[in-house]
């Protein structure tokens, strides 16, 4: 099968590539920000550096998924301790 063919069977997903998912430091860090956010409930003790805001800033997507799977780990957690001890 064909490259175009098979983008084509992609319909509205064309010219996405899975591959590109979380493939450099910056969407890795912009991720695991946004999920720490989320997951860690105290107050971060630093002031975030130019290289996280830039790499934020650039990969905004990535953070606001980051803090997602952040609140779906809690909900995750939750139901675990509700299980466990209810």
């Amino acid at each position: 099968m064909s490259t175009n063919s098979t983008n084509s069977d992609r319909g509205f997903l064309k010219g996405i590539r899975p591959t590109a998912f979380l493939d450099c430091y910056q969407e890795w860090h912009a991720f695991v920000e946004g999920l720490s956010e989320v997951l860690c409930p105290w107050p971060a003790r630093y002031q975030p550096s130019e290289e996280l805001l830039n790499d934020l800033k650039g990969d905004h997507h990535y953070y606001v998924f980051g803090r997602a799977m952040g609140v779906i780990a809690w909900l995750t957690i939750a139901k675990i301790i509700q299980e466990a001890f209810f």
